[in-house]
């Protein structure tokens, strides 16, 4: 069965120090689109997360948050000795020729606000490495198990208007049968009354009768309508990242409805097309989440 591109799956890793919260949620994309929001260390590691990811995920605009339980926070906080100096003479530098009188205590605690004055102390974090990917491999397996309970709803939901569009194509047959023969008497009468003084060739006629018709026949359509249904339900039913292919086979889709539309001439095949349109706009909105 098909997968939703929307889900959510969170996971807790207990390291030495802290707590590393995580949590994974995803929208429909057409291509994988990662947001990361994790602590400063990890961005050595982006590329890594980002790589894992796209393995289990595969595509969806994908949030990724990566929280810590900063109660026993491991860094320690050291002032950078040769920053807060510069920063003291320059600042001299600047008072003195303005005649500016300011406490030194005043002074400090402006620089200690200034960037790059205190430094911390990186934890040793990344060492358990293995335990983070772990972690962040069991919230995108509770993701994708919320993904499944998605795409089943979603291919029951596509699956009976696919059908209900097949019954549709059912129902046109009554009407078709008396259509062709409406068609013909009209074109007859009509013929008969603008040129009732003048001679025909009636094999001629009849030709040119039959090729109009011919050119009006929906039976093509109807075949070739039925086929992209079936094989719409075979893909979603078979492959495991049928998305993008139902995308495609819905504008083949839409295609034979239009031009089974446009050459019926009969109001009540319209009316049909038109349900049939109907439901092909609600497919189209949801195969656009499956994965």
């Amino acid at each position: 069965m098909a997968l939703s591109m929307t889900g959510f799956g969170k996971s807790n890793c207990e390291l030495k120090e802290k707590t590393i919260q995580i949590e994974i949620r995803s929208l429909n994309s057409k291509q994988m689109d990662a947001q990361l929001r994790i602590p400063s260390y990890f961005r050595e590691k982006e590329l890594e997360i980002r790589n894992l990811l796209a393995k289990y995920l595969i595509r969806g605009k994908i949030d990724l948050t990566i929280n810590e339980d900063i109660s026993n926070d491991p860094r320690q906080a050291i002032l950078n000795e040769k920053v807060i100096k510069a920063y003291f003479e320059q600042i001299q530098q600047i008072f003195q020729p303005l005649g500016i009188q300011a406490s030194h205590e005043n002074v400090i605690q402006a620089i200690l606000r200034l960037p790059e004055a205190i430094k911390y102390q990186q934890p040793e974090i990344l060492n358990e490495w293995s335990t983070i990917v772990t972690a962040l491999e069991q919230a995108c397996m509770e993701l994708i198990k919320f993904r499944k309970q998605e795409g089943d709803a979603l291919t029951m939901d596509i699956t009976n208007r696919i059908n209900r569009i097949l019954a549709l194509l059912q129902e046109v047959v009554p009407w078709e049968q008396n259509r062709m023969e409406m068609i013909k008497n009209n074109i007859k009468k009509t013929f008969t009354d603008f040129a009732s003084n003048v001679s025909i060739d009636s094999n001629r006629f009849e030709q040119e009768l039959i090729y109009y018709l011919e050119k009006i026949d929906i039976t093509e359509e109807k075949i070739r309508l039925a086929n992209h249904c079936n094989y719409f339900i075979e893909c979603m039913q078979t492959d495991p990242e049928p998305g993008k292919k139902l995308g495609f086979i819905t504008q083949e889709i839409g295609r034979e409805i239009n031009t089974l539309g446009s050459k019926a001439n009969n109001s009540d095949i319209q009316k049909i097309v038109v349900q049939m349109k109907d439901e092909l706009e609600k497919i189209k909105e949801q195969s656009l989440n499956l994965l």
